[in-house]
């Protein structure tokens, strides 16, 4: 399969524009990438852009946090759904499973996959802020919410997708959920290595130099 397929091409920054989302949405379509990954303000404007076309819409819920109440995060998935969002990437209660709380955590996750009424969500765990364990803890919290996707990263408190958290993810969710790497994946290498360690979509704005890099290397 082709790089491109993975790519959920992403921009999230505080400062981004309409002209700038409009052009990401125009370079998915061009090179044929999975979805675009926007805040949830912009997910009208992303279907109008990318209606025909197989690029999906992909919105992020509780970002960049995750702290906010479940009734929140709720809400904005069932806004996001009903302007055009097709898949959901939540980030979880941080704090709540740093001290325990799975059940909270797992509400939470719950919630959101009620709200997203069918639809894909990707449970954001934040990697870089949790202990191995904590992770293990929070891909267990997604299975049980049936949620579709463990994801590893934000991109928003440092570090980022790594393959040694992948390869962990992966072996504690097995076949019941996928894995998506994001946060600083900037060359094709470094992409193929996470998929290699068992991811199946890829967070990135970097998403063109990824898919000329596996051009220059002569694919995988």
């Amino acid at each position: 399969m082709q790089l491109s397929h993975y790519i959920d091409h992403t921009l999230l920054k505080p400062d981004a524009q309409s002209s700038q989302i409009e052009k990401l949405c125009q370079e998915a379509q061009k090179h044929s990438f999975f979805s675009v990954c926007v805040n949830s303000s912009y997910a009208r404007q992303c279907s109008a852009w990318l209606k025909g076309s197989s690029v999906k819409v992909c919105c992020v819920v509780g970002f960049p946090l995750g702290a906010m109440d479940t009734s929140s995060k709720a809400f904005e998935t069932k806004t996001a759904i009903s302007n055009g969002a097709q898949e959901i990437d939540m980030v979880i209660h941080i704090g709540a499973l740093k001290e325990g709380r799975f059940d909270y955590v797992k509400n939470d996750i719950e919630e959101v996959v009620k709200a997203a009424d069918g639809r894909i969500v990707k449970v954001i765990i934040e990697t870089a802020l949790l202990t191995d364990d904590e992770k293990v803890l929070a891909c267990k919290a997604a299975m049980e919410a049936g949620a579709h996707f463990v994801k590893t990263s934000t991109g928003f408190s440092g570090g980022g997708a790594t393959v040694e958290d992948v390869r962990l993810m992966k072996e504690t969710v097995g076949n019941q959920l996928e894995v998506k790497a994001s946060g600083g994946i900037k060359d094709a290498q470094q992409a193929q290595a996470l998929i290699a360690a068992g991811a199946t979509r890829l967070g990135t704005s970097s998403g063109i130099a990824l898919t000329q890099g596996q051009q220059t290397q002569g694919g995988y």
